[in-house]
């Protein structure tokens, strides 16, 4: 391929690393995509494509879903899901890794502990790269799934008032959903210890778009005027101290009894795995949305490589 032919290559790759990589349009387009896999999730869009799977940092519903959604559409996955058993583990590079990956599959689904990374990949891949994760930064497809979960829920996008809960400062899901909600006059209130407050810069970003946000400590009292109720777990892995982190690890637990007095429209979401976060009492009121919202992913998922993959014109 000469330079010029490699260049428009390069640029006609369609890549998902930040939710900010689409446009308010592109996300409604794949929203609509998710529902109408949902009514007819067999297909065999991808017949003829391989997906490599690369978790170069453990997940299950991340992972499971994005295989599934491949598997749904017809295509082959390739990949590992323990990076101690690839070459990384006799110090291969990620460039390197990513350079090999891209020669065997039509496209790729990473996740990578390092903030970051997933961007480096897409810009030096020859096929699309979609982010499953990378460290506290992005986690987009989350968000897309969160984003259907919402918008199935409270049938609008328009208007809501979002609580989020807990490790606002690491969350990722939490940084990726409100870049998104940003398109939808969305009303924040954060709920978080000192030590996990949401971070400065996401709080400017609200500025710049007019956004109303609040910060809040406690829980109970704040969740009575909330269409959905964000919970996220407080993340170990993220922590270099581990003193650190048993001094904020069980800060909230989110009760039943706490949802008496809630709209009644509201719904639970969390990006999952829990821990004490949410009391299991809560799993059997109708309120409770988390474990829908993980069957949701596969639809999101679907919708996502499928745009991806046409607006690269390989399907």
């Amino acid at each position: 391929m000469q330079p010029n032919a490699l260049q428009n290559h390069f640029r006609m790759i369609k890549h998902l690393v930040s939710i900010t990589d689409f446009t308010k349009e592109e996300i409604l387009h794949v929203l609509k995509l998710a529902s109408d896999f949902e009514q007819n999730p067999n297909q065999r869009l991808l017949h003829d494509k391989v997906v490599a799977s690369v978790f170069f940092e453990p997940s299950t519903r991340t992972r499971l879903s994005f295989e599934t959604a491949v598997n749904r559409l017809g295509g082959r996955v390739i990949g590992f899901s323990d990076a101690r058993n690839t070459s990384v583990s006799k110090g291969e590079s990620l460039k390197d890794s990513i350079m090999m990956i891209a020669n065997y599959a039509d496209l790729i689904i990473m996740r990578h502990p390092v903030e970051g990374s997933a961007r480096y990949a897409s810009e030096i891949s020859r096929v699309s790269v979609i982010n499953a994760g990378d460290g506290a930064n992005q986690h987009p497809s989350q968000t897309m799934l969160d984003l259907y979960s919402i918008q199935k829920t409270q049938g609008t996008l328009d208007g809501l008032t979002i609580t989020m809960v807990g490790d606002l400062k690491y969350g990722r899901t939490v940084h990726s959903l409100i870049m998104a909600m940003s398109h939808f006059n969305t009303r924040f209130r954060f709920i978080a210890p000192k030590e996990l407050q949401i971070p400065g810069e996401y709080k400017r970003f609200l500025d710049q778009k007019g956004l109303p946000y609040s910060e809040h400590r406690e829980l109970a009292e704040n969740i009575q005027d909330a269409d959905i109720i964000y919970m996220t777990r407080v993340q170990q892995e993220r922590f270099t101290d581990p003193v650190e982190y048993e001094k904020v690890k069980n800060v909230y637990s989110l009760r039943n009894s706490m949802l008496e007095h809630t709209k009644d429209n509201v719904k639970i979401l969390h990006p999952l795995p829990r821990v004490n976060e949410i009391n299991t009492d809560v799993d059997d009121n109708p309120k409770a949305y988390y474990f829908t919202q993980a069957e949701n992913g596969v639809y999101a998922r679907m919708g996502i490589i499928a745009y991806v993959m046409r607006e690269s014109g390989l399907i």
